[in-house]
């Protein structure tokens, strides 16, 4: 493997540790069963913090893999491709690609308990689920 693999593979699994950290305080904030207007607040930003290291996760180990890719919709789409995600799970991801500007009008009530909902039912489970696939390929490099 020459520098570059190496310093594509460093990068890409550093992204992944760092996904997994956000992905574990998603959970936790995605576990309450009620939310001041601030808490809510709190778990869209960590939502959308969570999304953000996703797809750069993902692009990440798509560059590693040598597809060069740019925005986050062109990576959503090539992970599909390569098979690292499910047609369901790129969808999803594609949802919550569109809906993350309109997730942050949280200081609308009725956008945000509809935030709430997506991010809890919809969005955290995939990207736990696309955490563990790549987690586990990882695993076996």
């Amino acid at each position: 493997m020459n520098d570059r693999s190496n310093q594509d593979i460093a990068r890409w699994q550093h992204r992944l540790a760092s996904f997994g950290k956000a992905l574990r305080q998603l959970e936790a904030a995605c576990d309450k069963t009620s939310y001041t207007d601030l808490e809510r607040a709190g778990l869209v930003q960590m939502f959308e913090f969570t999304f953000e290291l996703c797809w750069k996760t993902l692009k990440d180990r798509l560059t590693y893999d040598g597809v060069t890719v740019t925005t986050p919709r062109e990576t959503i789409r090539n992970t599909f491709s390569v098979a690292y995600i499910s047609e369901s799970e790129a969808e999803t991801l594609l949802e919550a690609l569109e809906k993350r500007n309109l997730l942050s009008h949280t200081y609308e009530e009725h956008i945000a308990q509809a935030a709430e909902r997506l991010i809890k039912t919809r969005f955290a489970p995939v990207l736990s689920a696309v955490y563990n696939k790549i987690s586990k390929a990882a695993a076996h490099e």
